[in-house]
């Protein structure tokens, strides 16, 4: 077999091999989720059902309220309150989450509500 045979055997395989552990490389894993609101983890707000989660980045603050037991969809909800200003809130029945909800908060405390089913957590003035 001369070397042209055994150059186009190999270059098929090759290229496959190539492409996929590109495709592997760009894909992205189960264990690197993305976080659902942009910035930095500020507080957790846990209760016996759930947590609320929130985040901040510049004068922007935004929060979601997870389930601890995700599955069957249930009544949840997620606020946040500037203060000064109305609060952004998210609920109905959801399988894990509620939210995100993001205000513009500036410098100014804000009040973070959350609540899976029966049980829920009220923040008072944050972040001040």
């Amino acid at each position: 077999m001369g070397s042209g045979a055994i150059h186009r055997r190999l270059v098929f395989p090759l290229a496959v091999l190539t492409a996929s552990g590109l495709l592997a490389l760009a894909a992205p894993t189960e264990a690197h989720a993305a976080a659902p609101c942009p910035g930095r983890k500020v507080r957790t707000l846990p209760f016996s059902t759930g947590s609320v989660v929130v985040y901040k980045r510049g004068g922007y603050v935004c929060a979601v309220t997870h389930a601890k037991k995700p599955g069957a969809k249930r009544w949840m909800s997620v606020s946040v309150r500037a203060r000064g200003g109305r609060a952004v809130v998210d609920r109905g029945r959801y399988q894990r989450h509620a939210g995100p909800v993001t205000v513009h908060a500036g410098r100014r405390c804000v009040w973070v509500k959350g609540s899976v089913s029966r049980d829920s957590v009220s923040s008072g003035w944050i972040l001040c």
